[in-house]
C-alpha cells in the first residue's frame, strides 16, 4: 500500500508588474515600507536616527567620491528579476543620461549596493546578498551597527561572492567597480 506524499501549500508569487499595479490601485499605501523578495512582499525595518544618520553620511561621501562615474541612490528600486525589486539604503549606479527615468535599474546596473543594518543582519546577509550575486551586482557591503563593522562581498564568479570581508574599523575603502575610487567610513562608527 502506497502512502501518499504530503505536500506544502503553493504560494502564489506576484511579479514586479503585479505589485506595481498593487500600489497604483491602492492596495499598497503610498508610504507603504515593503520591498518584492522572490515574489513575496517584505515589510522593511523601521528606520531609526542612527540608520538614517548613517544612510545620510553614506550619502555624502559616495556622491563626493563617485562623482560623474556613477550615480548614489539612496532606498531606491532595483529590479533583480521579474519577481525581485529590493530598495538597498544606498546603491551606486552606472551613470546614465536619463537617470533611469523609464525603467529601474538592473543587476547589471549597479555598481555597488550598501545595506545598513541595525536589526536585520540575518536577513540581509542570508537573503538578499545572494540575491545582488544571483543578478550580477558586483560589490555588496553591509554596515553592521550592531557589532561595529563593515561586512564586504566582491569578486563575483558565476552567480557567487568568492571574497567575504568583515572589517571591524573601516577606514578609506575603495570601490572595486570603480579604480581609483575609495570613501573614508572611519567616521560611520563613531558615536
Amino acid at each position: 500500500m502506497s502512502t501518499p506524499m504530503e505536500s506544502w501549500p503553493r504560494r502564489h508569487r506576484i511579479t514586479v508588474h503585479e505589485y506595481h499595479r498593487m500600489a497604483e490601485v491602492g492596495v499598497l499605501a503610498p508610504d507603504a515600507r515593503v520591498e518584492l523578495i522572490e515574489g513575496e512582499i517584505v515589510d522593511m525595518a523601521p528606520i531609526g536616527t542612527v540608520h538614517s544618520s548613517v544612510v545620510d553620511q553614506l550619502t555624502w561621501l559616495l556622491t563626493q567620491a563617485v562623482g560623474r562615474l556613477g550615480i548614489a541612490r539612496i532606498r531606491g528600486a532595483i529590479r533583480l528579476s521579474q519577481i525581485t525589486e529590493p530598495e538597498p539604503d544606498v546603491a551606486v549606479l552606472k551613470p546614465r543620461a536619463d537617470f533611469y527615468r523609464h525603467e529601474h535599474p538592473a543587476g547589471p546596473d549597479t555598481l555597488l549596493v550598501i545595506e545598513v543594518s541595525d536589526s536585520t543582519l540575518r536577513y540581509d546577509r542570508d537573503v538578499k546578498v545572494p540575491l545582488y550575486a544571483r543578478q550580477g551586482v558586483p560589490e555588496v557591503w553591509i554596515v553592521d551597527l550592531q557589532h561595529g563593522r563593515l561586512l564586504k562581498f566582491g569578486s563575483l564568479a558565476e552567480g557567487e561572492y568568492r571574497r567575504h570581508e568583515s572589517v571591524e574599523s573601516p577606514c578609506v575603502t575603495p570601490l572595486a567597480s570603480l579604480p581609483g575610487v575609495s570613501v573614508d567610513l572611519s567616521a560611520l562608527f563613531k558615536p
